[in-house]
């Protein structure tokens, strides 16, 4: 928002200077961008009124005048400018001058004319307005003031940068209103006579889209003269406020745009057809803008129509076939009150962004335009004559905003601020933002202003509270707090020891978006019922995972992509699952997963190369279980899963329960996913490691420990895991140690059976075991792993 500090002066006086101005608005959350100078450095430029005007007699571009700048002599002057004429009020820099640049006036001779002074454009005083020729001053301009008096060029432009819920400010009354309150000084508004309805002219207007649009008001006003050009005062506020000046009607609703921050717009009257409606755009319905652009509409586009089709986009941008043109003279002027969200992004779905969709997006006080319709018919009718009929309101009371007191507690205000700040402060500063303050045992209560629609919890209030109160008025004080020791359970799993343990043995921990693929997660997940985001970051980040398996694999394949063929990540995060009994639908369980491919080891001279296979990340995986200190209670069985290998697939259980899953990718996936090597990944859930047991010291048996070995034949389908058990239950206390160190199937062995070879390590913590004892144990292994598992010793 760029604004004139001379206009902001109208509305409420400060003594501050520039520089002062805007460092408080800026310590007040409005941060200053620029201040800048309306005009360039000169002197000795005053308002003159050619008196005679006649063509050079040896140059055909050259004029030769004569200036009365209200001294005894008229100032003979050379002007080259093709809009010099008799009676013009204009510009004029005497002999003596100093202009922008540095450039003096001296008494010259041009094509043997005396010329004494120059008659003066805007770029000459450093203006930045583009028009041809010399300046054109109102006919009631005084003449030998001073240029800068008259014209208040010892002003700055302000380029104020709001942040989005500061919309009340896109305006001059919001500014105003800000810098009374910052000051304790009174706001008083511009006065104007009411346009009060002198003709009859009406036209029917009806709303389809309330809840879009609560409140919409039009105007017929006829016999405008559009020749009128727009005073120099007004440009001058438009030109400050960074808006070229173009037409009377234009200029007017830019004007008020600036002045109140509500937009509007003018339909030429002639040109629209039946009656106006504000209704969503039908899909692919055509509409060229006033820019010439032809655009095809969406459906959620907010558009006001007549019998022909779109006249203009709602809030956004005005349409090329109800334009006003020079031939125009009769009006419908509107003025509406959008919902912001019935326009929020809909400008940049065409590419455009608008000063009109900048402010509705935000938000306008919804009360505001009667008033604005008021202020800008009058000028109209000041500027370029004309009769106005009644202004026609449509509005819904049940869409309009409204607002809610709101409880502001001394307590809560005291603790985010830090400091006390009187009572009596706290009202005046609330009052003087325009709200209704009640006074209550504990605190206030508040009723925000209607132009102060950002404003709707207590945090709001203590914000305001706070910045009125002045940020730098805060005292520095360190904060004073207590260190207590928090309660953990001794035998608590933590991520931290998850994450070391991972890192030192190879692996990288990996973050990735919560938002996945939803072609890549269907997938991996065919049966998946993913949530999909109404307003994604883009159709690739467009689905909540499921898992974490699809941003991993991703994460690899980008690795592989830059030749890196061997990699070992894990990652920490949430999954989301729907489920109707969870918060908001929404079940948000903690997850833990690690992914390896490639070699199991880099290349080293004393070490074979292989590939990384089910086993090694299945040992990983056991090394995080056994931080529980319980790795007897998890287990793994043979399982399944839609996005990995039917034959290389395990379930993870603790103490019978599913808590995760471990396997190879799906071959038929790998080149789906764009994976150059075999992966292999596992998955739990990382809320199913606790409890954990806290390990219990114990005295080493200082009693010789015997090892034996046994070779066993058992059915294929027999799981090694399952004979490990059995041996464990039959083995007793004195069974300290087991192994499964060879598995073998080949020449000897029949086709439907294989070999485990175990052994079993025996210690008392009390005596040396005798040899009688040690083999009564092993029998009683094999013949328990007879009977169970029909296990047989290998010849």
């Amino acid at each position: 928002m760029k604004f004139s500090k001379s206009w902001v002066m109208e509305w409420v006086r400060t003594e501050l200077s520039d520089n002062a101005l805007a460092e408080q608005i800026t310590m007040a959350g409005l941060e200053v961008d620029a201040v800048e100078a309306v005009a360039g450095q000169f002197n000795n430029v005053v308002v003159g009124e050619v008196v005679e005007c006649g063509q050079h007699p040896d140059a055909d571009k050259l004029r030769v005048t004569k200036v009365n700048v209200g001294e005894a002599e008229l100032l003979d002057i050379v002007c080259g400018a093709p809009n010099c004429r008799t009676g013009l009020k204009v510009c004029v820099a005497k002999v003596g001058a100093t202009l922008p640049g540095d450039f003096t006036i001296k008494k010259a001779k041009l094509r043997g004319q005396p010329s004494h002074g120059m008659l003066c454009s805007f770029s000459e005083l450093g203006i930045d307005v583009e028009a041809d020729g010399i300046i054109e001053l109102p006919l009631d301009a005084p003449v030998g003031t001073d240029i800068r008096e008259y014209l208040n060029l010892d002003d700055v432009s302000i380029d104020v940068d709001l942040t989005p819920n500061r919309a009340d400010c896109l305006g001059i009354a919001g500014l105003a209103r800000e810098i009374g309150v910052l000051n304790s000084v009174d706001v008083v508004e511009p006065t104007w006579t009411p346009a009060a309805a002198t003709i009859d002219a009406s036209f029917p207007i009806r709303v389809e889209a309330p809840a879009d649009c609560p409140r919409y008001l039009g105007r017929v006003i006829k016999g405008l003269n559009l020749q009128a050009m727009s005073p120099l005062w007004m440009q001058e506020k438009l030109r400050r406020g960074g808006i070229r000046s173009i037409d009377a009607i234009v200029d007017i609703t830019n004007y008020l745009l600036l002045e109140y921050g509500q937009p509007m717009h003018a339909f030429d009257l002639a040109k629209l057809d039946g009656e106006l409606v504000v209704r969503r755009a039908h899909a692919d319905e055509p509409m060229t803008l006033l820019d010439g652009n032809e655009v095809k509409l969406k459906e959620t586009t907010l558009v006001i129509a007549d019998g022909k089709g779109p006249a203009c986009m709602a809030g956004i941008f005005g349409g090329n076939r109800t334009g006003v043109s020079e031939t125009t003279t009769d009006i419908l002027l509107e003025c509406a009150f959008f919902a912001p969200l019935s326009i929020t992004g809909r400008a940049r779905a065409y590419g455009l962004h608008t000063d009109s969709s900048h402010r509705f997006e935000r938000g306008v006080d919804p009360e505001l335009q009667h008033k604005v319709m008021d202020r800008a018919t009058r000028l109209l009718l000041d500027i370029c004559g004309g009769e106005a009929g009644p202004v026609i309101e449509v509005k819904s009371d049940e869409h309009l905003p409204k607002a809610s007191p709101i409880t502001l507690r001394r307590a809560k205000l005291d603790k985010v601020i830090g400091i006390q700040i009187a009572d009596e402060q706290v009202v005046e500063i609330l009052t003087r933002l325009g709200m209704q303050v009640t006074t209550q045992a504990d605190g206030w209560s508040a009723l925000a202003p209607s132009w102060r629609f950002d404003i709707a919890i207590e945090e709001d209030l203590i914000e305001e509270v706070a910045r009125i109160y002045g940020y730098n008025n805060i005292p520095n004080l360190k904060p004073a707090a207590s260190l207590a020791m928090v309660e953990q359970a001794e035998g608590l799993v933590t991520i931290k020891r998850v994450r070391d343990l991972l890192v030192a043995r190879g692996f990288q921990e990996a973050i990735t978006y919560s938002f996945v693929d939803p072609k890549t997660q269907q997938t991996l997940f065919p049966q998946s019922d993913a949530i999909v985001l109404p307003n994604p970051i883009s159709v690739e980040m467009s689905a909540m995972r499921v898992s974490l398996f699809t941003g991993l694999i991703q994460a690899v394949v980008y690795n592989q992509n830059r030749q890196q063929p061997r990699v070992r990540l894990f990652e920490q995060g949430l999954r989301f699952i729907k489920d109707e009994n969870a918060e908001n639908g929404i079940r948000q369980e903690p997850m833990l997963a690690g992914i390896i491919t490639g070699n199991q080891s880099d290349e080293h001279w004393d070490v074979k190369s292989r590939g990384a296979d089910f086993f090694d990340l299945k040992g990983d995986l056991e090394a995080v279980l056994d931080l529980t200190a319980e790795g007897g209670s998890f287990s793994f069985e043979r399982g399944e899963h839609s996005a990995l290998h039917p034959g290389q697939t395990a379930l993870v259980l603790r103490n019978g329960e599913p808590i995760g899953h471990i396997g190879v990718i799906h071959p038929n996936l790998e080149k789906k996913l764009g994976l150059k090597t075999r992966a292999v990944l596992f998955e739990l859930e990382l809320n199913k490691l606790v409890p954990a047991k806290v390990p219990l010291a114990a005295e080493i048996s200082r009693f010789p420990a015997n090892r034996r070995d046994i070779a066993l034949v058992v059915d294929r389908q027999v799981l090694a895991g399952d004979v490990l058990a059995v041996i464990k239950k039959v083995g007793g206390n004195q069974l300290v140690g087991i192994n499964l160190f060879d598995v073998y199937q080949g020449a000897g062995m029949a086709d439907d059976k294989k070999s485990l070879a175990i052994s079993l390590t025996l210690q008392d913590t009390q005596r040396t075991l005798e040899e009688k004892e040690i083999a009564e144990t092993v029998d009683n292994v094999v013949r328990a792993l007879g009977e169970e598992l029909n296990a047989s010793l290998r010849d």
